[in-house]
C-alpha cells in the first residue's frame, strides 16, 4: 500500500515546556478541536496562525500528556507505544461496545430469526469480509464471482481468487482458535493461510522475512516506514504475544486497556513490524477479529472492516503515518480505527435490511400461494435468489455451503423445489444441477389460494 506524504510532527517533551510563552493557549485548545477531531500537526498547521502554530501545537500536546497510557510495546529504538482516550473517542467506545455486546439478532431483527437464517448470515458476511479484504490487498475479482466460488467450493482459477478462498479460510480459521492464547506459531499458522499458493513480493507462506529490503513508499516514492530488522523479528513478535495474553482487565488494581482498543493495537503492531514479505494486511485484520471473538465480541463474525478499508485507503494510511510521526502516539489509528467500526456497524444494518426486503418480497407473493406452508426458510431463500436472476444454477454443495447444512439435507430441499415445479433439474457429468426457470414468480403468482 502507497502511503500518503505525512511531515513529522514537532517533537514533545514535558520538561522542556514554557508556559510563559505556552500557557495563553491552554485554555483555548484541548486534545481534540472543538469537533472532537484529534487532528495531526499535518491537520492542525494551516487551521491557526502560521507563527503561532508550535506553540499552540505545544498547548495541545500538552493537554494531551495528561491522558496518555503508555503500552508495553516499543518501536525499532525502543521507544514506548502510547494512546489517548479524548472524550470524543470514549463516546466511540462506548456506542460499540453498547452494541457489539448485543446479539446479531438485536440488529438483524426477523432476519435471523431461527439458528439455519443464523448460520446463513454469519457464512455470507463471512464471504463479504474475504472477499473486501483481498480487493484492499489488489485483488480484481468481481464479489459475485468471488462469493459463487466460494459457495461452490470452486477452485481458484488465477492469484486472485486464490487470495479470496485463503481470506475466507483465514477468518473461519480465526474464529476457531479464538480461545487460544496467542503466540508465535499462531501468527504464522494466520499467515500460512492467507498466503498459501500466492507468489506475490516471493512471499513464503507462514515464515518470516529473511531480509531488510522491505519498506513502505509515500506517494512521493519516498520510504514511509521501514520495519524493524528482520533478525528482531522472533523477539518483537514475542512481545506481542504477551502483550495480547496479558491480562488488562482492570481487576485488582491492574491495567485496564479495553479489549477493542487492545484489539486495534494488536492490527496496528502487526502491520508496523511487517514480519512477512507479503499478506502483513490481511494477517494483522485476521488477529483483530480473533482477539474480538477472543473476548466473546460475537457480532464482529457479521462485521466486514475490510470494506471500509478499502472505500478509505488514504485514511488508513494516514492513520499509520500520524501514529509513527507523532511520537508512537496510537491515538490516531485508534480513532480511525473505531470510526470505521462503527460504520461497518450502520453498513450491517444496511445489508441485514436490504436483506430483509429481499427475502419478503418473495415471502409476500408465497404467503398468498398454495407453497406458503410447503417451504423452510432456506427454500424460501432459493426461490428468492431464482426470481431475482432466473436461469441461475444451484448445486448440492453450493447450497450446504451456503446455509452450513448436511448435503444430504440440501439434496432434499433442492428436490422438494423440483416436485413443486420451482425448480428445473438438469445433468452436469454425473452431477446434478438445478436451475430457476424463467417464468418463476409467475408460476408463484399462478398458484395464489
Amino acid at each position: 500500500m502507497v502511503k500518503p506524504t505525512v511531515e513529522r510532527a514537532p517533537k514533545f517533551e514535558i520538561s522542556e515546556v514554557d508556559l510563559s510563552t505556552v500557557g495563553k493557549y491552554l485554555n483555548e485548545y484541548g486534545a481534540t478541536d472543538d469537533k472532537g477531531r484529534y487532528l495531526h500537526w499535518n491537520q492542525l498547521k494551516w487551521r491557526v496562525p502560521q507563527a503561532e502554530a508550535k506553540d499552540i501545537w505545544a498547548a495541545i500536546k500538552f493537554k494531551r500528556t495528561m491522558q496518555i497510557k503508555y503500552v508495553h510495546l516499543l518501536d525499532d529504538k525502543e521507544k514506548c507505544f502510547s494512546y489517548a482516550t479524548p472524550h470524543s473517542m470514549e463516546a466511540k467506545l462506548h456506542q460499540i461496545i453498547k452494541v457489539a455486546g448485543g446479539s446479531v439478532g438485536a440488529i438483524a431483527g426477523n432476519v435471523a430469526s431461527d439458528s439455519i437464517q443464523r448460520k446463513y448470515l454469519v457464512s455470507s458476511l463471512i464471504m463479504e469480509e474475504a472477499i473486501t479484504s483481498a480487493q484492499l490487498e489488489g485483488a480484481s475479482t468481481t464479489r459475485e464471482v468471488a462469493k459463487k466460488m466460494l459457495e461452490e467450493e470452486r477452485e481458484p482459477v488465477d492469484e486472485d481468487e486464490r487470495m479470496i478462498i485463503n481470506n475466507f479460510l483465514l477468518l473461519k480459521n480465526a474464529e476457531k482458535v479464538s480461545k487460544e492464547p496467542l503466540s508465535i506459531d499462531l501468527i504464522l499458522d494466520f499467515h500460512r493461510i492467507a498466503t498459501n499458493k500466492t507468489t506475490e513480493n516471493n512471499v513464503v507462506p507462514g515464515e518470516f522475512r529473511e531480509d531488510n529490503d522491505i519498506f513502505v513508499e509515500d506517494d512521493r516514492g519516498e520510504i514511509a516506514h521501514k520495519p524493524p530488522c528482520y533478525k528482531e523479528i522472533p523477539e518483537r513478535l514475542q512481545r506481542l504475544c504477551d502483550f495480547a495474553n496479558e491480562e488488562h482487565s482492570g481487576i485488582d488494581g491492574g491495567e485496564f486497556i479495553p479489549p477493542v482498543i487492545k484489539a486495534i493495537i494488536l492490527h496496528f503492531m502487526l502491520g508496523y513490524e511487517h514480519p512477512f514479505r507479503d499478506g502483513n494486511g490481511r494477517t494483522a485484520r485476521a488477529l483483530f477479529y480473533w482477539f474480538m471473538l477472543k473476548n466473546e465480541y460475537d457480532l464482529f463474525k457479521y462485521v466486514s472492516i475490510s470494506k471500509l478499508l478499502k472505500d478509505d485507503p488514504k485514511g488508513y494510511g494516514l492513520s499509520y503515518l500520524y501514529t509513527e510521526k507523532d511520537q508512537n502516539d496510537l491515538t490516531y489509528f485508534i480513532d480511525f480505527q473505531l470510526d470505521i467500526i462503527l460504520a461497518a456497524f450502520d453498513e450491517l444494518q444496511n445489508y441485514l435490511k436490504v436483506k430483509t426486503d429481499e427475502f419478503y418480497q418473495v415471502v409476500e407473493i408465497l404467503d398468498n400461494s398454495q407453497f406458503n406452508n410447503l417451504l423452510n426458510f432456506v427454500q424460501k431463500d432459493i426461490v428468492k435468489k431464482g426470481t431475482k436472476d432466473p436461469g441461475r444454477l444451484f448445486s448440492v454443495k453450493e447450497t450446504a455451503n451456503s446455509y452450513a447444512i448436511a448435503e444430504n439435507t440440501a439434496r432434499t430441499y433442492l428436490n422438494k423445489l423440483v416436485s413443486l415445479k420451482l425448480l428445473l433439474q438438469t445433468k452436469d457429468g454425473r452431477t446434478t444441477l438445478y436451475f430457476a426457470p424463467s417464468d418463476l414468480k409467475s408460476r408463484l403468482k399462478a398458484n395464489h389460494v
